[in-house]
């Protein structure tokens, strides 16, 4: 499988599975929470490098954790634009984007 497509299940799934655990993550519809995925892909490919250089000192100050902040808005970004999910703000997005990089790696090792 492509990364790619790894990356996109591991968005669809854990937006998903935070839906169901958190009630303050709504979801309106499955055309949507699969929509939300595409964005939020084409959100990382194209913003989410420019966010990183910008904050590049910050995340060398704190060892790389601050990419998970930059995760976070681009959650947050994607969020914005698609009309039927409700991500609840930042902490929910911070908590997705750190769900999202666990499930991509664990799919990753799966895919080897």
């Amino acid at each position: 499988m492509s990364k790619l497509f790894i990356k996109y299940i591991s968005i669809v799934l854990t937006i998903y599975l935070l839906s169901l655990v958190s009630h303050t993550i709504m979801i309106g519809s499955i055309p949507a929470l699969l929509i939300m995925g595409v964005v939020l892909l084409l959100v990382n490919l194209i913003l989410r490098p420019i966010l990183l250089l910008i904050t590049l000192p910050f995340s060398l100050l704190t060892l790389g954790f601050f990419s998970f902040i930059v995760n976070a808005w681009t959650i947050m970004i994607a969020d914005y634009f698609v009309t039927g999910i409700d991500m609840g703000g930042f902490v929910n997005s911070l908590l997705a984007a750190f769900i999202i990089v666990i499930i991509n790696h664990l799919l990753m090792d799966m895919n080897k």
